[in-house]
């Protein structure tokens, strides 16, 4: 999903389906919500969240994932707000490709 303003991109979010064991159904992992800086503080994060959750409702999602840079304090109070909670689990990687 992306948000276009006078022709130019200013928004986009990407939400990536799978099937979670634990919760017996749809999952997904929110990968993106990324704004132009010119257009933070407008509302136009908090919109695309709520698009974003309203399509995964749609879609029959049962558990939407996420993950933000533990720095980065300003998502994660969107996402506190929009009802997202920690979790116990712990992220790992394993980098397979090019930017090892």
């Amino acid at each position: 999903m992306s948000r276009v303003t006078a022709g130019e991109p200013v928004a986009m979010a990407s939400l990536l389906f799978t099937v979670s064991t634990a919760e017996g159904g749809k999952a997904a992992w929110f990968e993106d919500l990324v704004v132009h800086p010119d257009y933070r503080q407008q509302g136009t994060g908090q919109k695309m969240l709520a698009y974003v959750i309203s399509q995964a409702k749609a879609e029959g999602v049962l558990r939407i994932t996420l993950l933000t840079d533990m720095q980065n304090e300003r998502a994660q109070a969107l996402y506190r707000r929009a009802g997202f909670v920690g979790s116990p689990m712990r992220p790992m990687r394993l980098k397979l490709g090019k930017g090892k």
